[in-house]
C-alpha cells in the first residue's frame, strides 16, 4: 500500500465499516454517524478559522479606513495591513488547513467508494483494507441501499429521451447549502467591493470578483461533479455543507441572506442574537 492508502483510505474505510457494523448494517446511517464523528474530530482545527472570521468582521471598518488612506499606494496599503493584523493579533489565513484537510478527506472518501464499495467489487477487495476485527466473512455482503439511493451510484435521475441525467435531491440540497453559506458572507464582499472601486489597480477588483464568483461556482461544481460521484460521497458532502452553513450563521448571523428570509420572521431572532 502507498502512503495515501495507509494513512487516509485505510483508516477512513475502517472507520466507516466500524459504524456500519455498530449501527446494524445500514450504510447510510453509518455515513451520517461517521461524518458527524469526523466533524467532531476536526472541530478544534476549524475553531481558529471561525474565530478569525468573526474578528475580521469586527475589524472591517478599520481595514476600510486603511484602504481609503492608501488608495493610491498599494505597497503602503500592504505594509499598513500587515502591521494592523500584527497589532490586532489576527491571522487572515488562520484555519485554511482544516479546509484543505476536508478536501483531502473528500478525495480519500471518493477512493473508498469508487475502489472499494463500487458494484461488482467483492468482499475480498474490501477485506484487504480492513483491520482483522472488522473483516467480513466470505459469505457476507455489504448493504448499500439507503432510502431511494444505492450509495455506490450517483444521485441522478434519467429521463427517457433526455440527453443527460438530472441531479437528485441529495445533490441539489448540498449545492443549496453551499450557496447559503457563501451568501451569508455577502456583506463583507459588498463592503470590499465599494473600497475596490475607489482603489487604484486591479488587485482588489480581482479578489472581489473571485469572492463573488465562488458564491455561484462552488455550488455549480457540486452539481456537475456530484453527478458522477457515488451518492454515499454526496451524502457526506451534504452533511459537511450543512455544518459549514451552520457555523457561518453562528459567526456572522444571516448576513447576505437577510433580505431573502425577512418574510420568514427570522431577522428578529438574529437581531436578538447579535445584540
Amino acid at each position: 500500500m502507498n502512503i495515501f492508502t495507509t494513512f487516509l483510505i485505510q483508516p477512513l474505510t475502517n472507520g466507516l465499516i466500524l459504524f456500519y457494523k455498530l449501527l446494524g448494517g445500514n450504510l447510510g446511517i453509518a455515513i451520517i454517524a461517521f461524518s458527524l464523528a469526523l466533524r467532531f474530530i476536526l472541530n478544534p482545527l476549524t475553531k481558529p478559522y471561525m474565530q478569525s472570521m468573526k474578528k475580521m468582521k469586527e475589524l472591517q471598518p478599520q481595514l476600510d479606513k486603511l484602504k481609503k488612506k492608501y488608495a493610491n499606494d498599494k505597497k503602503g496599503l500592504l505594509e499598513a495591513q500587515a502591521e494592523f493584523y500584527r497589532q490586532e493579533k489576527v491571522n487572515p489565513g488562520a484555519g485554511c488547513l482544516p479546509y484543505l484537510l476536508q478536501i483531502v478527506i473528500l478525495i480519500a472518501l471518493f477512493n473508498v467508494f469508487t475502489r472499494v464499495l463500487s458494484p461488482g467489487v467483492g468482499i475480498e477487495k474490501l477485506n484487504e483494507l480492513l483491520y482483522q476485527p472488522l473483516r467480513f466473512a466470505q459469505n457476507e455482503t455489504l448493504k448499500t441501499s439507503f432510502l431511494y439511493l444505492n450509495l455506490t451510484k450517483p444521485d441522478v435521475f434519467r429521463i427517457p429521451g433526455a440527453p443527460f441525467p438530472i441531479p437528485g435531491p441529495l445533490l441539489l440540497l448540498a449545492a443549496l447549502l453551499q450557496f447559503v453559506s457563501a451568501k451569508i458572507m455577502a456583506p463583507v464582499v459588498s463592503a470590499e467591493k465599494k473600497i475596490a472601486q475607489k482603489t487604484a489597480g486591479g488587485a482588489d477588483d480581482i479578489q472581489v470578483a473571485m469572492q463573488q464568483s465562488m458564491t455561484y461556482t462552488f455550488p455549480l461544481f457540486t452539481l456537475i461533479f456530484g453527478m458522477s460521484f457515488p451518492s454515499g460521497l454526496a451524502l457526506y458532502w451534504l452533511l459537511f455543507s450543512f455544518w459549514q452553513a451552520w457555523q457561518q450563521y453562528q459567526t456572522t448571523g444571516w448576513g447576505g441572506m437577510a433580505p431573502w428570509i425577512s418574510k420568514l420572521g427570522l431577522l428578529k431572532s438574529q437581531t436578538n442574537k447579535n445584540g
